[in-house]
C-alpha cells in the first residue's frame, strides 16, 4: 500500500507540475496579448492625436488690412477693416481668400467669430473661385443671417441643408462660426452646436436638385465672404483656417 502510495503521490505531483507549467504559459501568452493591445491602442492613439493636430491653423486676416484676399469691388468699399474688425457694407460684393482670389482647399477647418447686425444678411463660400461680379457661382454658401427676411438663417447651407426661420445666432452679439469639409461630408456649428451634418450624395447633380445653384457642390476651392444688399452689415473676426489630409 505504500507502495502505490508512492506512485500515487508522483502521479500527483507530476499532474500539478504540468498544471503550473500550464498556468504558468497561459499567463505568459495573457500577459503577450495584453501587452500587443496595449501597444496597438497606444499607436492607435498616437495617430488618432497626430490626424486632429493635422496641419497648423492659419490665420486668415490680420486685423489691419486686406491683405491676403481680393475683392471684387463690384460695390467698390464694401469690405474694410474697422477696429480690427471685417466690416462688410454696402451692397452685394464678394471677397476672396488668396493674394489673388485663388487659394485652395479641398479637406479643411475653417472658424470664425461673427456679428450680424439687424436686417442682415451675409454668407460664406467654401470650394468656390473668384468672380468678377454675381453671386459665386461654385461651391456651396454657409448661411449668415439672424433677422434678414429671408427665411434660411445663420448655420444652414444655403438651398441644401437650410436653417429655417429660428436663427441660432442674436445680432450685436459675437458667435463663433464654425466649418469643416472631410470627403464628401460637410458640417458647420454655431457656437459649438451642430447646425448641418451633411453627406453629398454620390450621385448629386444640383443641375437637376436646384434652382439656378449649378455649381452647388463639393470639389476643391477658396473661401469667399459675402455682402448682400446695401442694407446689410456684418462683421467677422479671427478668421482661420487648416487643411486636413
Amino acid at each position: 500500500m505504500r507502495a502505490e502510495r508512492s506512485s500515487y503521490d508522483e502521479n500527483e505531483g507530476e499532474g500539478a507540475l504540468d498544471t503550473g507549467l500550464a498556468t504558468g504559459q497561459r499567463f505568459r501568452v495573457m500577459k503577450t496579448r495584453i501587452a500587443c493591445l496595449l501597444l496597438t491602442s497606444l499607436l492607435g492613439l498616437l495617430v488618432v492625436r497626430a490626424a486632429d493636430k493635422g496641419a497648423a491653423w492659419t490665420s486668415m486676416f490680420n486685423g489691419k488690412d486686406l491683405s491676403g484676399w481680393k475683392t471684387n469691388d463690384e460695390v467698390p468699399g464694401a469690405f474694410s477693416v474697422v477696429n480690427g474688425e471685417l466690416k462688410v457694407s454696402g451692397g452685394r460684393a464678394h471677397i476672396f481668400y488668396g493674394a489673388n482670389g485663388d487659394a485652395s482647399f479641398k479637406n479643411f477647418e475653417f472658424k470664425a467669430k461673427v456679428k450680424t447686425t439687424k436686417g442682415s444678411n451675409s454668407g460664406i463660400y467654401i470650394h468656390t473661385a473668384f468672380e468678377a461680379k454675381g453671386w459665386p457661382s461654385k461651391g456651396y454658401e454657409c448661411q449668415v443671417n439672424s433677422t434678414h427676411t429671408d427665411i434660411k438663417k445663420t448655420g444652414g447651407l444655403y438651398g441644401v441643408k437650410d436653417v429655417l426661420n429660428n436663427a441660432p445666432s442674436t445680432d450685436d452679439v459675437w458667435f463663433d462660426y464654425y466649418i469643416k469639409v472631410d470627403g464628401k461630408h460637410i458640417v458647420i456649428q454655431i457656437d459649438g452646436k451642430t447646425t448641418v451634418d451633411y453627406n453629398e450624395p454620390a450621385d448629386w447633380d444640383p443641375a437637376k436638385s436646384l434652382k439656378n445653384m449649378n455649381g452647388r457642390k463639393l470639389s476643391a476651392g477658396t473661401i469667399a465672404l459675402q455682402g448682400h444688399d446695401p442694407k446689410s452689415t456684418t462683421y467677422y473676426k479671427d478668421l482661420s483656417i487648416r487643411a486636413l489630409p
